[in-house]
């Protein structure tokens, strides 16, 4: 069993800023008994600012920090930055460090739908992650990932029962129901559990974003292998507390049979 906290908070275009709600997510975590404490992707700094000017490499001084503020409280921190790439561009890494982890994901599956294009400014990553804590495997996938059932099955074939999904979800007519459901289907498609953990929407709040950039709708939900649903916030800023057993994955797996049925 392990206790995880996704931390729904609504990131600034200041990583040194955004930094204190890392810092403040994981101490409220920490109290709740949390060893794993997830934030959003773009927590670094949110879209819709200039991206190049802020990337840095998983050992760069943003990175740092969130990995002392880990060590300094014993859990291991997910979080979404930014880290350099070639011709301009960079790259969306889920930062993965804490309990002896310093590692990213560099996002596969680039957001360009619903009118925004994050190849112009991001380069895709090529590979899945998984990782080791406590006994159990967990995966990593960012937001635009979930509409992309293939890669939580390779996550679920590479050995995780828990795949974390950081987002900062696009708003719009519809979103937040195919949010809802393709957060539910990657789980029941996996067995795994999903636990997604998503920017909270800054219009609940009374931010001024840019109304182009997917700068998050709220709604962080956890899913298990059988599609419930045993946690789920609102729009505005909040924390999710799940205990994560990943004997359901086996057991959803075997009732399903999704993965083992596959014939394609």
């Amino acid at each position: 069993m392990a206790r995880i906290a996704l931390c729904q908070v609504s990131s600034g275009d200041d990583p040194e800023a955004n930094l204190k709600l890392v810092r403040s997510g994981v101490e409220a975590a920490v109290a709740g008994g949390a060893r794993i404490v997830v934030f959003p992707e773009a927590t670094m700094a949110r879209f819709g600012r200039p991206l190049e000017p802020v990337a840095e490499s998983l050992d760069g001084p943003w990175a740092s920090a969130v990995a002392a503020v880990a060590a300094e409280h014993g859990v291991l921190v997910v979080a979404g930055m930014f880290t350099p790439a070639d011709e301009g561009r960079v790259r969306n890494t889920l930062l993965v460090t804490g309990a002896g982890h310093h590692l990213g994901y560099d996002k596969i599956h680039l957001y360009d739908a619903f009118g925004f294009a994050e190849s112009d400014t991001v380069a895709p990553g090529t590979a899945p992650v998984t990782f080791e804590h406590d006994g159990i495997v967990y995966g990593v996938a960012t937001c635009y990932d979930v509409r992309f059932p293939e890669l939580f099955r390779a996550l679920a074939d590479d050995g995780a029962d828990v795949v974390l999904l950081p987002a900062s979800w696009g708003a719009g007519t519809g979103k937040r129901e195919q949010w809802e459901v393709l957060v539910r289907a990657r789980a029941l498609d996996s067995g795994c559990w999903v636990l997604a953990c998503g920017q909270a929407n800054p219009a609940a709040t009374g931010v001024e974003v840019n109304p182009k950039a997917p700068t998050g709708i709220g709604y962080s939900l956890a899913a298990d292998g059988f599609g419930r649903v045993p946690a789920a916030a609102g729009a505005e800023p909040e924390m999710l507390l799940i205990d994560v057993d990943p004997a359901v994955s086996a057991q959803a797996r075997t009732a399903t049979g999704a993965l083992a049925n596959r014939r394609l």
